[in-house]
């Protein structure tokens, strides 16, 4: 289905996402508390829906004819957050859960709230969008709290050397394929955070200092609690 009426951020369509984006996350957390089996049956249907964004956006983009190699490839950030999304609600894979988590607040979350985007509801492309954007910050915020697959120790670390090496493949595809993954050729049409980091090529060091700074933020919480665990355990085991 198509649509020719144009996409704008913080239409009643976009709005009615971010309002469901947020029920759904209040949702599954009580689901998870007061009906364990329909959680698991509705983060089996998630984690579903973000294994098959990357082909609901090929339909889209083929249907509307405009599929061209720079959608043609799951090379987007959100893309391998969506894909680890779907692994991690699936088998519960730290490793993905924690993918999930930092590239999908860090990154994702950025999409959902400016999307590049042109199309309006009911186009294709627009479900296929929100379908990858939304799922992932509710799969990431659900996987992290209410399936108990917090960031382990030394995440920090990992999360950087990942996103580097993403940055590295992704920066090879554009170059073989005279793309634009990962936003590292130019700046997305949409407004964004970008916009503020200066021009091309300095915006991609200021980005990687962004995702440092942007990590960091994500895993204090995680941090303070496992401090704060480990204090608990040491005045409850006197002479330890």
């Amino acid at each position: 289905m198509l649509s020719s009426v144009p996409f704008h951020a913080f239409s009643p369509s976009h709005q009615w996402v971010l309002a469901l984006t947020v029920l759904s996350i209040i949702l599954l957390a009580i689901l998870r508390r007061w009906s364990p089996k329909m959680a698991v049956l509705g983060e089996k249907i998630l984690g579903s829906l973000l294994l098959t964004t990357w082909p609901a956006s090929m339909a889209g983009h083929l249907l509307a004819g405009d599929f061209t190699m720079d959608n043609a490839l799951p090379c987007h950030f959100c893309d391998i957050a969506a894909i680890s999304g779907g692994i991690a609600l699936w088998t519960q894979n730290r490793t993905a859960s924690e993918i999930l988590y930092f590239f999908g607040l860090a990154g994702t979350l950025q999409g959902l709230i400016t999307p590049n985007l042109k199309a309006d509801f009911p186009d294709m492309r627009f479900l296929a969008f929100f379908m990858t954007h939304a799922g992932v910050v509710i799969a990431a915020i659900h996987v992290t709290t209410a399936m108990g697959c917090p960031p382990r120790r030394g995440c920090l670390p990992r999360m950087v050397a990942l996103t580097l090496s993403y940055a590295a493949l992704a920066g090879l595809v554009n170059k073989v394929c005279s793309t634009n993954y990962g936003f590292l050729c130019h700046k997305p049409e949409a407004a964004s955070l970008m916009d503020h980091l200066g021009a091309w090529p300095w915006y991609i060091a200021s980005m990687v200092g962004l995702c440092v700074v942007f990590y960091s933020i994500l895993y204090f919480p995680f941090f303070l609690l496992r401090k704060w665990q480990e204090r608990k355990v040491m005045v409850s085991s006197p002479g330890v």
